[in-house]
């Protein structure tokens, strides 16, 4: 989806500035002797060295080598633009001004290799104070009085219980077993006995079948 281009003033005006600074900066390179695609070169140097520093500065605005070499660029370029208002003969050109444009290539390179290799300003974390614990007053001693225990009371004297007849252990055939679990059962019993020649026991069948071994000796009486 194709965005729609929009003329804005600014960028105008922007665009407008730059091409004139551009011819200044290449008509000041030439008549340095700089001939050729040398004079072209220049005012991208320049143009690119003001960029460099001015993206440095929003990065980090304490960087004062940023505003060096931004003030440095913005001369290089204010200077070409006034020298080439016709306060200066492009024929016959100063022998400083000559040294100035021939140096200039070393000094962007320095500058440019210094804003690209400064080191980056991390983010400052917020500096969170410690929580004040309140203060809890430590509570008094207090002196617990316990009260004296009564005295043991002690147990009357019964007569010797009569002799009672132990009952006898509930059998686990009192145990009821449902008729579809003793289908099951019988059809286990029947497949260990195929199986091993033998009767099967309340364990295996407690195990088989996952019951409660009170259960399961019912099911074996009931089998048996």
């Amino acid at each position: 989806m194709f965005r729609t281009l929009r003329l804005d003033a600014v960028l105008i005006q922007a665009v407008i500035a730059g091409a004139l600074s551009f011819a200044h900066l290449h008509d000041l390179a030439a008549a340095a002797g700089q001939d050729g695609w040398k004079a072209w070169a220049y005012p991208v140097s320049v143009d690119l060295l003001l960029v460099a520093a001015w993206r440095r500065m929003r990065m980090d605005a304490e960087n004062r080598d940023a505003w060096l070499w931004f003030a440095i660029a913005l001369i290089a370029s204010l200077g070409a633009n006034i020298a080439t208002a016709g306060l200066l003969d492009l024929h016959n050109v100063p022998a400083w001004l000559r040294i100035l444009v021939a140096g200039w290539p070393a000094l962007a390179f320095l500058g440019g290799t210094l804003l690209a290799h400064a080191p980056t300003p991390e983010l400052a974390t917020p500096h969170l104070e410690p929580l004040e614990q309140p203060h809890i007053e430590p509570a008094p001693d207090l002196t617990v009085e316990r009260v004296p225990e009564p005295a043991p009371e002690l147990p009357p004297v019964e007569p010797a219980p009569e002799e009672v007849q132990p009952e006898p252990a509930p059998t686990t055939a009192a145990v009821p077993v449902p008729p579809a679990l003793l289908d099951h059962a019988r059809k286990i019993a029947d497949a260990h006995r195929v199986q091993t020649g033998a009767p099967i026991d309340a364990a295996t069948l407690r195990s088989r079948l996952g019951v409660p071994a009170a259960l399961a000796d019912s099911i074996a009486l009931q089998l048996a």
